[in-house]
């Protein structure tokens, strides 16, 4: 599969200082990856090549082995094999939720050998593992999708990850995903080509504002939980971020700068839980994630959940809701079966 231009009938070409070839870009794709992070990055391209009336970018869509690579919605995209792939300027990984899964030896061996012929090699959402653990990212500075961030550095310690949605390293490449994918891909035809065209691309996609590459992945906790008082915003912080060693709570009421009676009452009025159901219910929902996207055990699972056991996971989350992990499990490869997204 490959993608060069889509020129629009009624469209008014835009000028553009145009390279003297299409800049040619691979993207690499792994079985259950994510569509939107595919359609946010390849579809810059096309509107790039339809509002020019020019080619600027000529794509492939490869895998391993090539033939259809299915989504993780069920939506299969054709591929050609690394075999048959032409020399490109850039490459990149479009890679699952599932890390244990994203590791090719074949692969590792085609992006090092393209890399040492000076492409760019990059990586959109955990495609960082797939670039990890072919060891091309050793020195250089990294992101990918922000629920994985910890489990990541647990594997990598010595790679230098950062929160950002995206980052551009010298000649490695890495973005979290999702939506941040155009904003890379408008940053970079600014670059190749013209700002103006970058931002009628981002007008044409509704996407009022191209987001810098320092900006944060998530949403803020303000209006995550429509609150206001930056105490509970940081005591919330501290909780996200101490997932597999919960803080106690009279220590999150510390570092929120309050008493731990001003932290229950604040719970009380704006959730209507104690601080402890609230900090149980993000470990659940960590562990259910867990659970649907990866096929790690559920006992570990438990333990990166602050949990002391797959027994304590279970019943905790049996109340919650309303069947054990294991069952969760079961339910997740019976939806996947039918053809069904279990998120």
């Amino acid at each position: 599969m490959s993608g060069t231009a889509l020129y629009g009938v009624n469209e008014k070409p835009q000028a553009v200082s145009s390279a003297s070839s299409p800049i040619r870009i691979g993207l690499i794709l792994f079985p259950e990856f994510s569509m939107m992070a595919f359609a946010s990055f390849s579809d810059p391209m096309r509107a790039a090549n339809r509002l020019a009336n020019e080619v600027l970018y000529e794509w492939s869509v490869l895998s391993d082995e090539g033939g259809l690579v299915p989504s993780s919605g069920g939506h299969p995209i054709n591929t050609i094999s690394i075999d048959s792939a032409p020399e490109f300027d850039r490459i990149f990984i479009i890679a699952s939720m599932d890390t244990a899964s994203l590791q090719s030896k074949r692969i590792a061996n085609y992006l090092r050998t393209q890399a040492r012929r000076g492409a760019i090699i990059g990586a959109i959402s955990n495609g960082s593992y797939v670039l990890a653990r072919g060891g091309l990212l050793n020195g250089y500075r990294c992101t990918l999708h922000w629920e994985s961030l910890s489990e990541f550095l647990e594997e990598f310690p010595d790679i230098n990850v950062c929160r950002e949605i995206y980052v551009q390293d010298r000649r490695r490449w890495t973005c979290a995903g999702g939506t941040a994918a155009i904003d890379l891909m408008l940053m970079q035809i600014s670059s190749d080509y013209d700002a103006n065209l970058a931002s009628n691309i981002a007008e044409q996609f509704l996407h009022s504002r191209i987001r810098g590459a320092r900006e944060n992945q998530r949403m803020e906790i303000q209006l995550r939980y429509n609150i206001n008082d930056s105490r509970m915003v940081t005591a919330i912080s501290h909780m996200e971020e101490n997932l597999e060693h919960p803080l106690e709570i009279q220590k999150l009421a510390k570092l929120s700068n309050l008493s731990q009676r001003q932290l229950e009452r604040l719970w009380h009025q704006f959730f209507g839980i104690t601080p402890q159901q609230f900090y149980s219910k993000i470990r659940l929902k960590e562990a259910q994630r867990l659970l649907k996207e990866s096929t790690e055990a559920i006992s570990s699972i438990a333990l990166r959940c602050g949990f002391v056991s797959s027994s304590h996971l279970g019943s905790a989350y049996k109340k919650q809701y309303g069947l054990t992990p294991g069952q969760e499990r079961v339910l997740v490869r019976e939806q996947i079966k039918r053809g069904l997204n279990p998120n």
